[in-house]
Order: structure tokens, then sequence, then C-alpha cells
């Protein structure tokens, strides 16, 4: 006969009554924190700060601007609460939101007036975000809230004013002038690389004159390589690009330049030659005693824009307004605008801030 098999210990436990697992109990970091909100074209990211402008945490998600507004402020709303939440702090502790936004900005009203590149127009940013979270908000140009961060904690602490340029698919600028950033009473300023200068292309708008960004931005020089990898003049560009706009990004332009292509070299001599002078126009104005750089391409080259620009600069400015600028590179990376725009509301407040 088969050997019986053992009976089972009863547990004295009823069906359907076993102890439920408790979740452990997250103890929130409870301190007075920021948020500080980079609105990009391709990307929104939050980053939670402390009062020292550490990084306590964050979130990002695609932009999607095709999507369209509702759903933009929408996700704005919900990248927020994503960061708090990864940054492990008590919501209770937050003391405002700065946002930098690519376009015109009405900062007094915290309107987000135009952007372009998302298909976005007079959208209420602060409006949208005091009714979220009950708190102040300043709604910034991007890059005068990159800027700002550089003048407050980065490359340009220490400057009475500072001229900041950002090449990327436009030519961004901002400008801090004896500790106030530049702007109208009711919009955003320091549209550089609109600056209209002689000449033309196919695609300017207006003939004979052409804008300076179409001369001198990341995009511009992108697409005259592409140009270049279809005539033959740069043949490994056009190995690891196919001559694709979308794919001709800041490193494969850098490493054209560093293989000695002439091609390269002069679409970056005379793209650097009218950054100079738009640049200079700015000196002769507004006389900026520092100078700082960034965005990727600069960041790729670095020494080709810091020494290159600068000899276009003093070539095209008054000699007694160029003596002693100095030029530096962007310090705060990918977190520049949302520090930027934390640090110039928490300057509206007050020192207390």
């Amino acid at each position: 006969m088969p050997a019986k098999a053992p009976l089972k210990k009863k547990s004295g436990k009823k069906p359907g009554k076993e102890k439920a697992k408790v979740a452990p109990v997250i103890e929130l970091k409870s301190l007075p924190f920021w948020i500080g909100f980079d609105l990009g074209g391709t990307k929104m990211l939050a980053c939670v700060l402390d009062k020292d402008y550490n990084l306590l945490g964050s979130a990002r998600k695609s932009t999607n601007g095709s999507d369209g507004a509702i759903k933009g402020r929408k996700k704005i709303v919900t990248v927020i609460h994503e960061a708090i939440a990864a940054a492990g702090v008590d919501p209770t502790g937050l003391q405002g939101i700065g946002i930098g936004c690519p376009g015109l900005v009405n900062t007094e009203k915290g309107i987000l007036l135009s952007a372009p590149n998302l298909g976005w127009n007079n959208m209420g940013l602060s409006g949208i975000l005091k009714t979220a979270f009950k708190k102040p908000v300043a709604v910034l140009n991007d890059v005068d809230a990159g800027t700002f961060g550089e003048y407050k904690l980065g490359s340009g602490k220490g400057s009475r004013s500072l001229l900041g340029i950002f090449p990327g698919t436009g030519v961004g600028s901002g400008f801090v002038y004896d500790g106030k950033l530049v702007m109208g009473r009711h919009v955003s300023a320091m549209e550089l690389g609109m600056i209209y200068m002689p000449g033309t292309h196919l695609g300017s708008p207006i003939p004979g004159a052409v804008l300076l960004e179409d001369m001198t931005s990341r995009l511009a020089i992108a697409s005259q390589a592409g140009i270049a990898c279809y005539r033959g003049q740069l043949p490994e560009l056009d190995k690891k690009t196919r001559g694709n706009l979308r794919d001709i990004r800041s490193k494969a332009l850098s490493a054209a330049y560093t293989s000695g292509e002439q091609a390269a070299i002069t679409i970056f001599r005379n793209s650097i030659t009218y950054l100079g002078m738009g640049i200079a126009t700015v000196v002769n104005l507004l006389a900026p005693d520092r100078i700082t750089l960034g965005g990727g391409l600069v960041e790729e080259m670095p020494q080709l824009y810091l020494t290159a620009l600068k000899e276009e600069v003093d070539r095209y400015a008054l000699p007694g307004l160029t003596k002693g600028i100095r030029y530096s590179l962007a310090t705060l990376g990918g977190s520049a605008v949302a520090i930027g725009s934390v640090a110039w509301l928490r300057d509206q407040k007050g020192p207390s801030a």
C-alpha cells in the first residue's frame, strides 16, 4: 500500500483572515523649499531646491507642445507634484515657484505671451500655479532666468553686470545690469537673435535682411553643414548623419570642426564673426563687465567660443568698452533656468526670502 501523506498541521486561521501587510510609513522631510521649473521646447523639468539652492529632487516629462496648451498646463502641475514626491519633502514646506519659459513673457502678470516652438500663446501660468499651489509664482523668459542664475550663483557671481549668450535653436540672451534683469515694463526683452542685419538667404522673411540667429545659431550652422554634406565637403559628418538636420547635433558639429575640414572651419568662422557683431552692439550700448556663454554648442567647443568670439567682439566694439570684459563659461548647466527663476523670485520678495 502506498504511504499516507503526512497530515498538515492546522494553522487555526480562518480562510480570508490573513493579516494584511502594512506599508512602511515614509517620514517626509519638513523644511522650506522652492520649485524651479524649466519649460523647454522639448522637455519640462521641475527641480526642488532648498534655501541654499541644493537640488533635493526633480521630475521631467516631454513637453509635446503640439498636444496643446490645455494638456500642457495640466502636465506642468503634474510634474511639480512628482518632483515634490521624488524629493520626499512635506508639501507644506513649499515657499514659491519660479518658472522659465521659451518666448516672450509678461513678468508683471505672469503670462507666457508667445512660445513659437510650442505654439502656446497668452497662457496665464502665474494664475494656473497660484490656483494649484497657493504660493507666490514668478514667470520669466528662460534665458533671462538662466542668466540671472549665473549672476547670482554661477559664472557671473561678483560681477556688476552680466551678459548671457546661449546659441541653440535660436540665440538666447539675457542681461543683468547692476543686479536687475533688463526687461521692458510689461514684457521680457534682450531678443538679440531677432536683430535684423543686412544680407539675405532663401528663408529670409524680408528680402535684403537676415536675422542674427539665422547666421549664428546651432540650427543655422547645422543647416549649412547639411548642404556641405550634400556637396561632399564634409564626408565624415555625412557618414555619421547622412546630412539629416535632426542628427547634426552639437557633438557632430564639433567633431567636423576639429577634424580640420575646410567647410566646417569656414562655417564656424563666419558664424562667430556675425555673433561677435551682435554682441559688440550690446557692449557698445550697455558695457557689461562680464560675458558668460552657454548651451550645447559652446560646451562642446569652449575654447573656440571663448577665444575667437572675444576677438570678434574686440574687432567691432569700441576699445574703451571692451577693455577688461571677462569671458566665462556658464557653470550651472541644466539647472540654470530652475535656479535662476527661484533666485529671481526670492530676490523680489526681499533678503529674508
